[in-house]
This record gives structure tokens, C-alpha cells and sequence, in this order.
């Protein structure tokens, strides 16, 4: 894709056509593409496991899940490319590959992406104003983070043993599925006491 030199502003015309044809996929920030590293088994697992639950729940409603291909065009212009997200509206733009409308979007991160997903991305997506939930999840360790609008943007932690409630799409999610078959310490330790638990 035509990826401007350092001291050059991309056009968000050039962006969006650059990503049609680019096998990797860049974000689009303060007029400049950011190519997307590749993602680990852990935070695709976590993700299809997202999605998976999201569009069962969803197969008869107006609202679609989607993972990873749609981009989220943000109030500061921005372009990105949430883990997971819903549209109950089918308000697409740019071809259709766009959105400005997302219901809740979901983000699954790890220790180099925590800052820009925990702070920059955060606050480009509250503001978005269709948005009612932003999620975050760890793949690492087992903490979700559910920032909700009905509670002024404040998180609430969630755990193994614990159930969510996306209110923007009412389902409830526990959150060993949302980590099944996702390797780490959290749940390998998990596992072993449910295990253990059985045998007894």
C-alpha cells in the first residue's frame, strides 16, 4: 500500500485503497498507516471464542458480529481494527468495509499492546457515540475489563469463576469459556483444581 514517508501525510483516500489490495492490514492514525502485527494462537483463540458466542446468540437479530476485517472509523478520524465487534445497524461506509456505529467492540491484548489499548484506543472508542461496551481481555492471564456506558465508562474486572453480562446485547458469558482452550498459567492452574475437583 502507498505508505507515506515519515514526514508525509497520508491521504485517507490512499489508506483505504492501499487496504484493499495490502496483505497486511495498517490502522490509520493522525494520517499515517500502522502495519498490525501478527496475532498469537492465544489471542486467536480468545477471539473465536468471542465471536463464536457473540453470533450464536445473535443469529436472529438485527445486530452482526464481526472479527478482525472491519475497520471502526473513530471521532478523531482514526482507523482501526477491533479483535471483535458488533453493528446492529448495518451502517457500512467506504465500500462497505467501514463502520461508525459499533454496538460493543472487543480488544484481546498482551503486554506490547496494553498501553495503546488500555489509554489511546479506549478513548477514541467511548467516544464513539453508538458505543455501549468496550472489552478487554488478557490473554496471558485471565482479566476482562468491561467498560460500560451505562456506568460511565468505569471498568469492572471480571475472573475465572465469574459471569459477564454484555448488556449491549444481552447475553451472559462466563468467563472460562470466553479462555477455552487458551494456554496460560491462569488456566492451566484453573483446570488442574476443576480436575482434581471431579476425582474427588
Amino acid at each position: 500500500m502507498p505508505i507515506a514517508r515519515k514526514d508525509e501525510i497520508l491521504s485517507v483516500e490512499d489508506y483505504l485503497k492501499g487496504e484493499e489490495t495490502s496483505e497486511i492490514k495498517h490502522e490509520y492514525v493522525d494520517g499515517h498507516a500502522y502495519a498490525m502485527a501478527g496475532a498469537s494462537p492465544n489471542h486467536n483463540m480468545i477471539a473465536v471464542n468471542v465471536v463464536s458466542e457473540f453470533r450464536a446468540h445473535l443469529k436472529n437479530s438485527s445486530c452482526r458480529p464481526f472479527a478482525s476485517d472491519i475497520k471502526v472509523k473513530t471521532p478523531v478520524g482514526s482507523y482501526r481494527y477491533p479483535d471483535v465487534l458488533v453493528v446492529c445497524d448495518d451502517d457500512f461506509i467506504d465500500g462497505g468495509y467501514v463502520t461508525q456505529t459499533p454496538t460493543i467492540i472487543v480488544e484481546v491484548i498482551s503486554k506490547s499492546t496494553r498501553k495503546t489499548d488500555e489509554q489511546i484506543k479506549r478513548m477514541e472508542y467511548i467516544n464513539i457515540p453508538t458505543l455501549k461496551e468496550y472489552v478487554i481481555i488478557e490473554q496471558d492471564y485471565v482479566d476482562v475489563a468491561v467498560f460500560r456506558k451505562s456506568d460511565d465508562w468505569r471498568p469492572t474486572n471480571y475472573f475465572l469463576g465469574d459471569d459477564i453480562h454484555f448488556e449491549s446485547i444481552d447475553l451472559t458469558l462466563s468467563v472460562e469459556e470466553i479462555y477455552r482452550s487458551v494456554q496460560n498459567d491462569d488456566m492451566a492452574e484453573f483446570l488442574e483444581k476443576k480436575k482434581k475437583e471431579a476425582e474427588q
